[in-house]
């Protein structure tokens, strides 16, 4: 695995674990990135340092501290949460429907719109195995009532 520092169109930072350079070429030109924050597609490799292996067994110094680590995860939460918001802001709850209508979408049987439901493990298996782009989001309970 390979972890590259990535950025979109729109300037938010986050990682992408690929299996090889050549991977993440394949998947940017495929159009198959896009930005967890905002969705958007503009994604390419931001500048990053490499960890060299040296031999030594003492774990390379960080340059942050605990309270920066915090602070990080407090903007990922944050950032993480804002896009639950705007997903749920922007799409139509079809609930238990969910595979269903993600295949009639897909296979043009009524008009596209933008969805989001409820599949199990083996739904959501199944429709990626027909080429239905699925993607799962952590959702917390205190919004799953929430309308658009």
């Amino acid at each position: 695995m390979i972890v590259f520092n990535l950025t979109c169109g729109n300037d938010h930072g986050f990682e992408g674990w690929f299996v090889s350079a050549d991977d993440f070429a394949r998947q940017q030109q495929s159009s198959l990135l896009s930005c967890p924050v905002c969705g958007n597609n503009q994604v390419s490799k931001a500048p990053h340092a490499p960890r060299v292996n040296s031999g030594s067994t003492e774990a390379p110094a960080r340059g942050r501290s605990d309270k920066g680590d915090a602070q990080q995860y407090a903007n990922v939460r944050a950032e993480l949460m804002q896009m639950i918001e705007h997903v749920i802001a922007t799409t139509e709850d079809v609930g238990r429907a969910f595979p269903e209508e993600a295949r009639r979408i897909h296979y043009k049987e009524v008009p596209e719109r933008k969805i989001r439901g409820n599949a199990s493990r083996e739904e959501v298996q199944e429709l990626r195995e027909e080429g239905i782009e699925v993607v799962a989001l952590p959702v917390p309970r205190h919004l799953l009532g929430k309308t658009h």
